[in-house]
């Protein structure tokens, strides 16, 4: 009996979660109806508010930013709109770390979060899974062995929460693995383990 309640639970609970994440996602897309004049509303023109009108909305605009910005004209407004959020104080700290964090995370140029990579942690001896972000940069790079690599640590079941660590490059074993496999096994707390790559 207990093992067939367990066994339903393990089935329901994802898919409970999955389908409660993207309903959230979506209701807080479908919100953004709400800043347009309320004549252009679906409710003022329909009478009925029109669900998922909203989301596509979102992404509609998402993309033409993209779109615009990769332009000329476009990417000197994104200029000038950085510079001005760069100038209003309390701002100018909270855009300018997202703005890294971003940049650093979602720039197809960028290296963090490429790699998968096993290192002693937090004493020699114990291993865990680390994400290599880069190479230490500024003062940090005078006082650090010349081959280091600044690796995330990332805390489980929670991946968001964790430490950022420099080591030695030869202190580092590249794993074998897609920095999703390296995660779900985080998440997972070692349960689910990795499919071999072939």
């Amino acid at each position: 009996m207990r093992k067939y309640f367990i066994t339903g639970l393990l089935i329901w609970i994802p898919l409970i979660i999955t389908i409660w994440v993207l309903k959230f996602i979506f209701d807080v897309l479908d919100q953004s109806l709400l800043l347009l004049p309320v004549a252009l509303q679906t409710e003022s023109w329909i009478g009925v508010h029109v669900p998922g009108l909203g989301a596509i909305f979102t992404l509609v605009i998402v993309f033409a930013t993209g779109l615009l910005a990769t332009n000329f004209l476009g990417a000197r407004l994104v200029q000038l709109w950085n510079a001005v959020l760069h100038r209003i104080p309390v701002v100018n700290f909270i855009y300018s770390s997202v703005k890294q964090i971003s940049d650093t995370l979602f720039s197809s140029s960028g290296q963090a979060f490429r790699k998968a990579l096993l290192v002693q942690w937090p004493h020699k001896g114990m291993w865990t899974i680390a994400f290599q972000t880069g190479t230490p940069g500024g003062d940090l790079a005078n006082h650090v062995p010349a081959d280091s690599l600044s690796v995330y640590v990332p805390t489980t079941p929670n991946p968001t929460g964790g430490y950022f660590v420099v080591v030695a490059r030869k202190d580092a074993i590249e794993l074998d693995m897609t920095v999703d496999q390296a995660l779900k096994y985080v998440i997972s707390m070692g349960v689910v383990p990795p499919l071999e790559n072939r």
